[in-house]
């Protein structure tokens, strides 16, 4: 089993805190090199700013559009914060380059126990 590093911006902590209170069980990524190789059982090691929270993975998909991932998984696992699609589609592209990412890449769901 490996361990993965996956670092969260201090802008987004919101995200960490919610992985560390249990509501957010799905960690999405667009499906880069970096991410492709993870697989159940592997330890995520997720660090914002000086706080760090591992959690393993139980179980991980694949995507190739986020409305593809949303037909398929619950919304509030991934983003418990956010009351619509539309509203997880906006985040996601808030972030830097994500649009361009997930458009060539896909994304990656990574279910955690």
């Amino acid at each position: 089993m490996k361990k993965y590093l996956l670092r969260i911006r201090k802008i987004d902590k919101f995200f960490f805190d919610t992985l560390r209170q249990g509501s957010k069980t799905i960690e999405t990524r667009a499906a880069t090199d970096k991410f492709l190789n993870i697989k159940k059982g592997d330890t995520l090691v997720f660090v914002c700013g000086k706080q760090r929270l591992e959690k393993r993975v139980k179980k991980v998909s694949y995507f190739k559009t986020i409305d593809r991932m949303l037909k398929k998984l619950n919304l509030k696992k991934i983003m418990p914060f956010v009351s619509s699609i539309e509203e997880a589609k906006r985040i996601y592209y808030s972030f830097p380059n994500y649009n361009k990412k997930i458009a060539k890449f896909g994304l990656v769901a990574i279910e955690l126990e």
